[in-house]
């Protein structure tokens, strides 16, 4: 199943053997009371109350008379510990204890109607005491009403010493919260007990409210109190000292009703979940960060289900899951909420929906999940193995697309993880038609590789290759629109707050995307391979830095990786795709180093590498996998000989890897042109292979065409692959692969550039009175005229037309090519 739930504690296994352990002992020693007491056959009476801040769990059972004991699970320790015994038959609404276990509070009610009447005060319904227990001491009575009380007392974040006041929340169904502040000393040595206990001090928190939720981790309260019948959503902060703040209000497009009434994450109260009180909406609130609102409409998956109630929500960190047992599952991405397709949509009597238990569950903090019914606490986790098995089954885009990123997130193992991805890549690359499965893999895994590491990452790198998506999605119906923003009532701001308010000021101004992306790089890498290509090139120490840049990329990336690679790459210079990565580095530090704010400019040097060399490794990793499967030599190939196929497949993965990286501008590891233009070479025939140079897709090299070169002979098939070849190179490339070719076509090349250079700025002068004769027989005066005046600019400019690096390259030279060329062409 896509949730994994392993169990952190089960109330059968980790408390029964304890308190069977407990009867067994307290029987020998003939004890009564004072102990867990005799539980007899009342096992089913055993049921967890609260799960505090530190993971303690809190439970109850009844002996065989009705007594009610209280049980402490040390999450830490693995060990139980005996809290409180109430001598009554008493049923408990809620239960709490401080951090420091030396004071419990409780809020009962009598089991019966009659022994209501008979013990409790007149007209009250419930009692809230709260009893100090290090040891067992004085019980003080804080509320006698007749309505129901539920309690919770505050954790401070920091808890390496014993605090002198306790901060204690009681929630009223009256629809009100209080504070009360208990005051401890310590009497006798190690007795702990309560300060003036006859006056606590209290203060109202909240009133006519209508929802609450409470987050033990963070210690927020969350309430709904209606004005003019507009839902408002307030959050309170509280903070180790006494203090609590007001964040926001919030405006809510939802209708309650003000006769409604519902806790949420106040512990296991049968009283709230039980029918009483399932006609109210379900609502919670999770921490986020987003500023639009959406609405799903799901179909109900299976008509034979008779499961309709109990919609779950789990927290599970960057994803929220929602299932409603026997009919859907869904994964919704909290993290990037703004296209559907990031988010994964299950419905129906699949695997995933069947297996998910049908009991309502409890998210609480982080990713623990509390199943009342069972007593058991899970911590859920993305169940990484079923994702990828889930991967290669589905057939569809939006969840080839939802699933690669749910499997990415769940961290891990990452280079496992990326080969098996890979593996699928290469196996459904052509069935995919909405996105590039590669474009997407390499832009998702180098974002998961830097963002978890840096808050405030996620705006700022790109999340995915697609920037909408139109296609429908069987079963959902997505409606997004603007809300309200929060009013923040505080303007300093820690942690998740400041994140918070940081995302609520870019939504608010309309801030620019923030998201990285290759434009400027674009202009600028043109730029250069233009001035190199005219022969200008701006100062060399900027050219020299963005050089130094890709050195380092490159240097980490070898740093990273220690095992020897397959595939032939980085066995040349590549000065285009260096002053790609440079200009890369270059671009992407100053940007983050604009919007990541207090975070040190070496860190963020260290991001931009490894995250630049995180692209370079995916694309090597692709190509790895693809060399291995088809079992190619490690050496680069030749040109002679015919191509197999393996090699047919592994230069379409690579044609495919540099269409994904092209329309994203991304770079390439040196020598990976040259080895896609020596497999195409291999692999099309010559009118293909031209179509693909002419259009971009093979990207000449002045390797890849030096080797053609040198490896092929001059047979006429060949030839025409040769001068094919030359006539499309950059012309300083071109003058430097003629040398290498010694054919009267590459003559006929060399002489033609070499006359343009001389006629370039060539004035008329007077006729010499003196012509050289021609070295060969024939008398050709045109020729003879020629050739004297390129002899004439020659011996006056011969500094300045010299043929750089090939001397003997001179009016002489140019006369014997064209009489050759001649020849050849009228068949002498």
């Amino acid at each position: 199943m896509a949730l994994r739930l392993v169990s952190d504690f089960d109330l059968r296994k980790d408390v029964l053997p304890w308190l069977r352990a407990q009867r067994v002992a307290s029987a020998a020693a003939g004890a009564r009371g004072g102990g867990p007491g005799v539980l007899e056959n009342n096992y089913e009476s055993l049921r967890i109350l609260n799960v505090e801040r530190n993971g303690n769990v809190i439970y109850t059972y009844k002996d065989n008379k009705g007594n009610v004991f209280f049980g402490l699970y040390d999450c830490q320790t693995r060990q139980n510990e005996h809290l409180y015994t109430f001598e009554k038959d008493l049923h408990v609404v809620s239960c709490s204890v401080n951090s420091d276990r030396t004071l419990l509070a409780v809020s009962l009610v009598h089991s019966t109607e009659e022994g209501r009447k008979n013990e409790l005060q007149p007209g009250s319904k419930c009692l809230t005491l709260l009893v100090e227990i290090h040891p067992v001491n004085n019980v003080k009575v804080l509320k006698a009403v007749d309505s129901y009380i539920w309690v919770q007392f505050l954790y401070p974040h920091v808890e390496s010493h014993p605090l002198p006041e306790n901060h204690l929340l009681l929630v009223s169904e009256e629809k009100y919260i209080e504070k009360f502040h208990i005051q401890v000393i310590q009497e006798d040595g190690s007795r702990v007990v309560i300060k003036d206990s006859g006056h606590l001090p209290r203060e109202r928190v909240a009133e006519d409210f209508v929802w609450a939720q409470w987050d033990m981790s963070e210690q927020r309260l969350y309430y709904i109190d209606l004005k003019k019948s507009r839902s408002i959503l307030k959050c309170l902060q509280f903070s180790a000292d006494e203090k609590f703040n007001l964040m926001f209000e919030a405006p809510l497009d939802i209708t309650l009703s003000d006769s409604g009434f519902k806790l949420v994450n106040f512990g296991c109260d049968d009283l709230q979940d039980q029918e009483n009180l399932s006609k109210h909406l379900t609502l919670c609130v999770f921490t986020n960060h987003t500023g639009h609102g959406k609405t799903f409409t799901a179909a109900l998956g299976s008509v034979d289900s008779q499961v309709t109630k109990g919609l779950t929500f789990l927290n599970l960190d960057y994803y929220l899951a929602v299932y409603l047992p026997g009919h859907f599952f869904h994964l919704l991405n909290i993290q990037h909420p703004d296209l559907i397709c990031h988010s994964l949509f299950l419905t129906g009597n699949s695997e995933v929906v069947d297996m998910l238990p049908h009991s309502p569950l409890q998210s609480l903090s982080g990713s623990l999940v509390l199943d009342w019914c069972s007593g058991k606490l899970y911590r859920a986790l993305l169940n990484q193995s079923y994702l990828l098995q889930f991967l290669w089954n589905t057939r569809l885009d939006c969840e080839k697309m939802a699933v690669l990123h749910c499997v990415l997130s769940c961290g891990g193992d990452r280079r496992f993880l990326e080969a098996k991805i890979i593996q699928w890549i290469s196996e459904n690359i052509s069935t995919c038609h909405s996105f590039d499965l590669i474009q997407e893999f390499i832009i998702a895994s180098s974002y998961w590789s830097i963002c978890p590491e840096t808050s405030n990452m996620d705006k700022l790198l790109p999340y995915s290759s697609v920037l909408t998506w139109n296609t429908e999605i069987p079963g959902i119906t997505l409606v997004t629109e603007e809300i309200a923003l929060p009013f923040m009532k505080v303007h300093s701001f820690k942690g998740y707050w400041e994140k918070l308010n940081s995302n609520l000021e870019y939504v608010k101004y309309s801030k620019p995307h923030l998201h990285y992306n290759n434009s400027m790089v674009r202009r600028e890498w043109h730029s250069l391979i233009s001035e190199e290509k005219t022969g200008r090139r701006r100062s060399m120490v900027y050219v020299k830095n963005i050089l130094d840049n890709a050195t380092k990329v490159i240097s980490n990336l070898e740093a990273r990786n220690l095992e020897p690679r397959l595939t032939p790459l980085f066995q040349e210079e590549d000065n285009h795709q260096r002053l790609l990565m440079g200009l890369m580095v270059s671009e992407l530090k100053d940007h983050l180093l604009r919007h990541l704010q207090g975070v040190e400019k070496k860190k963020i040097e260290q991001m931009v590498l490894d995250y630049v060399s995180k692209l370079l490794d995916l694309v090597c990793q692709i190509m790895e996998t693809s060399w291995r499967k088809h079992s190619l030599h490690p050496c680069v190939p030749h040109f002679s000989g015919r191509a197999s196929a393996a090699e047919f497949k592994v230069f379409h993965i690579m044609t495919r890897i540099l269409e994904a990286t092209k329309s994203l501008f991304l770079p390439l590891p040196p020598g990976f042109h040259t080895l896609h233009t020596i497999l195409g070479v291999h692999c099309l025939p010559l009118h293909n292979l031209l179509h693909y140079i002419d259009s971009g897709v093979l990207l000449l090299t002045e390797t890849a065409v030096t080797r053609l070169m040198k490896d092929l002979d001059n047979t006429e098939k060949n030839e025409k692959l040769k001068f094919s070849i030359i006539v499309r190179l950059p012309p300083l490339i071109g003058q430097k692969i003629c040398r290498l070719w010694d054919h009267p076509m590459s003559s006929n090349i060399i002489s033609r550039n070499h006359v343009k250079r001389l006629l370039q700025n060539y004035k008329k002068k007077p006729p010499s009175s003196v012509i050289h004769k021609s070295s060969f027989s024939v008398e050709f005066l045109p020729l003879n005229y020629f050739v004297e005046i390129l002899t004439d600019i020659e011996s006056s400019n011969q500094a300045l037309y010299a043929f750089e690096g090939h001397d003997n390259v001179d009016a002489k030279f140019v006369e014997e090519a064209a009489l050759k060329h001649t020849m050849m062409l009228l068949g002498l």
